[in-house]
C-alpha cells in the first residue's frame, strides 16, 4: 500500500501508511471515527465536566435556599394562621388589648410600636448617614478614607447587645435624670439607638452609589459654574438617588428585625405609646419577652408565630421595594 508511483521521502512515506492503515482499520471495525484523544481534548472535556459539576452544585445550593425560606414561611404560616381559630383578624391588628391571661392577643401596639421605631431610626440615622457618604465619597483625603473605610466596616461588626447596653446604662438615665423626660425608655430611645445602628449600612451603600455617578457629570456642573457644594447638593446626590433610597430602605428592614437592642431600652409595656418617651414594645421585643411563657399549639404561642409571620411580611415587602428601586437605577 505505501508503493507510491513516484519516490517518495521515508517521512511522507510512513506519514502515508499511517493514514492508510487507520483507514483500513475503521473499514474493518465499521465505525466511523476512531480518534485517540490528544492531551488537549482531555484538558477540554474535564472542563466540561468541571463545570456540569459546578452548574449543578450552585442549582443545587439555590434550590436548597428556596426550600429552607419556603419552609420557613410554610412552619409560621401554618402555627400563626392558626391564631383566627381563636382570634378574629380584627381584633389582633387592630386591638392594642394585649392580656394572655385573659385571652386578648391584640397586637397593634405591637406593630405600631415597629414602625414607628423604623421610622425614627431612619429620621436619626439617614441624614448622618449621607452626609458620611458624602464626605467619603468626594471630600476626604485618600488618606482620611483609607482610615474611615475599615472603621466603618468595623462599626459593622460590634453586637446589638452592647448599643443595648449602652442606651441602657448612659442613654436612658441621660434622658431620665438630665432632660427629665419620663422614664428614659421609649420609642425615642429606641429610635436613636437604631438610627446609631443602621449608619453603617446607610454610609457604604450611599457612598457606592455617590462614586458609581460618572465623573463628566460633575466636571460639567463644575464648567458650567456650579460651586463644589450645589454640585453635591443638585447634581452629585439626585442621580445617586436611588442608590441611596435602597441604602435606606435596607436600614429601614434591618431597624424593623432588630430584636436585644431595642428589648432593653424600649420598656416593653403593651400599651400603645402616647408620646416618643413613654414605654411600649415592638413585635421582636415582644417576641422575645413573651415566647419563654407561650406553651406551643396554643393562641398564645400561635399569636407569637403569627407576629413573627407579620415582620416577616414587612421584610419581604421592603425587599421588593429595593429591588425596584435598583431597577429603576439600572434603567437610568
Amino acid at each position: 500500500m505505501c508503493a507510491p508511483d513516484k519516490p517518495l521521502t521515508e517521512p511522507a512515506c510512513t506519514s502515508l501508511c499511517s493514514k492508510s492503515h487507520e483507514l483500513v482499520l475503521k473499514k474493518s471495525a465499521g465505525m466511523v471515527n476512531i480518534v485517540t484523544p490528544t492531551a488537549g481534548t482531555q484538558t477540554t472535556d474535564l472542563r466540561l465536566v468541571y463545570d456540569r459539576y459546578i452548574r449543578y452544585l450552585f442549582l443545587a445550593s439555590a434550590v436548597l435556599m428556596s426550600v429552607i425560606v419556603l419552609s420557613i414561611i410554610f412552619f409560621m404560616g401554618q402555627q400563626g394562621l392558626q391564631t383566627f381559630l381563636e382570634v378574629s383578624p380584627i381584633e389582633f391588628f387592630l386591638s392594642t388589648k394585649w392580656d394572655p391571661l385573659d385571652e386578648k392577643f391584640g397586637a397593634g401596639s405591637f406593630i405600631v410600636g415597629s414602625v414607628y421605631a423604623a421610622i425614627l431610626a431612619v429620621v436619626f440615622g439617614a441624614p448622618l448617614g449621607l452626609a458620611g457618604a458624602v464626605f467619603m465619597a468626594k471630600i476626604a483625603p485618600k488618606r482620611v478614607r483609607d482610615i474611615m473605610r475599615p472603621a466603618n466596616d468595623l462599626y459593622v461588626a460590634i453586637p446589638s447587645v452592647v448599643y443595648g447596653y449602652l442606651g441602657l446604662t448612659v442613654l436612658v438615665p441621660f434622658l431620665r435624670d438630665e432632660l427629665k423626660l419620663g422614664m428614659g425608655f421609649g420609642l425615642f430611645a429606641a429610635g436613636l439607638i437604631l438610627g446609631i445602628m443602621i449608619l453603617p449600612t446607610v454610609i457604604s451603600i450611599s457612598e457606592d452609589a455617590l462614586r458609581s455617578v460618572p465623573s463628566s457629570l460633575e466636571e460639567a456642573s463644575i464648567a458650567l459654574g456650579a460651586t463644589r457644594w450645589q454640585t453635591i447638593w443638585r447634581v452629585l446626590i439626585p442621580t445617586a438617588m436611588p442608590g441611596i433610597m435602597t441604602a435606606v430602605i435596607l436600614a429601614m428592614a434591618r431597624a424593623i428585625g432588630e430584636t436585644m437592642a431595642v428589648q432593653m431600652v424600649i420598656g416593653n409595656t403593651p400599651l400603645l405609646a402616647n408620646s416618643l418617651f413613654s414605654p411600649t414594645a415592638t413585635l421582636t421585643s415582644e417576641i422575645v419577652v413573651e415566647m419563654g411563657n407561650a406553651p406551643f399549639n396554643t393562641a398564645y404561642g400561635n399569636s407569637l408565630f403569627l407576629m413573627a409571620l407579620v415582620l416577616l411580611i414587612m421584610s419581604l415587602l421592603l425587599i421588593i421595594v429595593i429591588r425596584g428601586l435598583i431597577r429603576k437605577g439600572e434603567a437610568l
